[in-house]
């Protein structure tokens, strides 16, 4: 399906950024439901949220349903804007909107390379995602070369069909993938906690691991219901998360790859139903620990991220597993092939259009984002064999402290441009360093490893909190403090190339029918006006 979609609604051919990048602008309701759906629930969804669960417990696992809430009356308000602009000045990244509305090629660049680090361990969590499928069926073994060819075959497949058929790829795909995941969660739902013994017995065994003293720390294994201790952890995870998702790159190529900015908010309005299902999700860790489920991994160390493929191997008939297996599988194929397509995106038009090339056609723009997203792959994989993969929860949200960073710049930009380009430089470069430190010096108890965890505790306190909102929170005072100094001092800002009707247009509107031609729900191409 990935190789046969180049020929999807296809308005032309995918030798330009709007066809390969973006699917032609073209997404209806539906097909976008699908899309940011296989865009938003991946592997993270999957494999990271429950195995958190079974491995710490709430509050490492369950604030991802809050934030989930929380993040679409966001981009509710938001999102309906950049598209507006985007698509009145031919914008394809949210750098590329940084750009014209600030007048600075240095903070686009800033914004571009932030999303491309961010993007790389989201991949890398997908990746991790399906190493877990492939060890659960036996599929490796000991050794760095037979333990990872799986996961490289893979990694393969993705990057061939996403070089030959762009976006439009997940896109098709995401409708398979949904579907087996539906029928994954209903069948588990409705028949695991019958077979484990109902929840009552279910909860009892969470509460009683989780509430168990950890001999490398002397501390509990993790926390069932968090402690007062633990509240400004969970509610600033929840919120950091929810205003980090949407600022991702692949999060705004979905959005653009949309025909009108009404599909947009009404996918807002109804992407909801999913946080029901990550909230069932989170609860099959908490099942793995009532089956008692064996998390060694084939070289014999304790993988949390096994807990559900071992569990659905362990309790469901083997054909049925297969079909979980797969589901998983393509959960964590559609959003690495949309995070490598935005990301590409970034590097094309950010980077090399702007600093290396600046005469670029559409063609040789479109040939370079292709090879791009080979190499942010490789830059994920990377992610994978040299970071601590025990709660692999932490590979999305280390990207969240990093992208959390370009906030100020795009959304507060799609409102107002009272922010100074050069503040805003400053506040991003210093809480980029202060984010990444502070991540650095967090250390996993059990391994060793370094970047162990996303939660410290806030400068002069004893209070611990998402790293990413600490540093976003330092973003804010130091942009609007340099804001007041720089305007004080008549420093010079940029051109603003928006204006306030770029921000409200909509498709037919003049300029945004410029564009290259949209297919119509049924697949037409419609008549220029």
């Amino acid at each position: 399906m990935g190789f046969m979609a180049a020929r999807w609604r296809s308005t032309g051919d995918l030798d330009n950024l709007d066809e390969w990048g973006l699917g032609g602008r073209g997404f209806g309701t539906f097909i976008t439901w699908f899309l940011l759906g296989g865009d938003l629930y991946t592997a993270y969804t999957f494999i990271a949220v429950p195995a958190a669960m079974y491995a710490t417990g709430a509050v490492t696992g369950f604030f991802a349903v809050p934030y989930t809430i929380v993040v679409y009356p966001l981009i509710f308000v938001f999102m309906a804007r950049l598209w507006s602009v985007s698509h009145r000045h031919g914008y394809v990244t949210p750098a590329d909107f940084v750009r014209g509305r600030y007048g600075s090629r240095w903070l686009s660049l800033a914004v571009a390379l932030t999303g491309i680090l961010a993007t790389m361990p989201y991949i890398a969590l997908q990746l991790v995602g399906m190493q877990a499928v492939f060890e659960t069926m036996g599929l490796g073994g000991d050794n760095l070369l037979a333990k990872d060819l799986p996961l490289l075959i893979a990694f393969a497949v993705l990057a061939a069909y996403t070089y030959s058929s762009g976006l439009r790829a997940p896109a098709m795909i995401a409708f398979v993938k949904d579907g087996l995941i539906y029928l994954v969660i209903a069948v588990a739902i409705l028949y695991l906690p019958s077979a484990l013994g109902g929840w009552d017995a279910i909860f009892g065994a969470a509460e009683q691991k989780l509430t168990t003293e950890n001999p490398a720390t002397g501390k509990p294994v993790g926390s069932f219901i968090p402690g007062a201790t633990g509240y400004s952890a969970y509610w600033t995870l929840a919120l950091g998360s929810a205003l980090a998702l949407f600022m991702y790159p692949h999060s705004v190529t979905a959005v653009l790859s949309t025909k009108t900015r009404n599909v947009v908010r009404r996918n807002a309005a109804i992407l909801p139903a999913y946080s029901l299902l990550l909230g069932l999700l989170a609860l099959l860790g908490f099942m793995a620990i009532k089956a008692n489920v064996d998390i060694k991994g084939l070289d014999g160390l304790p993988n949390p991220q096994l807990a559900i493929p071992r569990l659905f191997d362990q309790e469901f008939p083997s054909w049925f597993a297969g079909i979980a297996f797969a589901a998983i599988a393509v959960g964590a194929l559609v959003p690495a092939a949309i995070m490598s397509i935005a990301a590409a995106n970034l590097f094309t038009r950010n980077i090399y259009k702007e600093f290396l090339k600046k005469d670029a056609s559409p063609a040789q723009e479109a040939k370079v984002s292709k090879l791009s997203s080979l190499l942010v792959k490789f830059g994920a994989l990377v992610f994978v064999l040299g970071m601590d993969k025990t709660i692999s929860l932490n590979l999305q949200l280390l990207g969240g402290i990093w992208i959390l960073q370009t906030f100020p710049a795009i959304v507060v930009g799609l409102f107002t441009r009272w922010f100074h380009k050069w503040a805003l430089l400053a506040g991003w470069a210093i809480a980029m360093i202060y984010g990444t430190i502070e991540a650095y010096n967090v250390v996993n108890p059990a391994t060793g490893k370094h970047f162990g965890g996303s939660v410290a505790n806030i400068p002069f306190t004893d209070t611990t909190a998402y790293i990413g909102l600490i540093a976003f929170a330092l973003n804010l005072v130091i942009v609007i403090v340099l804001t007041l100094i720089l305007r004080a001092l008549k420093v010079a800002d940029g051109d603003d190339t928006t204006h306030a009707s770029d921000y409200t247009a909509d498709r037919g509107d003049p300029g945004v029918h410029d564009l290259p031609d949209l297919l119509d729900e049924g697949g037409a191409a419609p008549a220029k006006s």
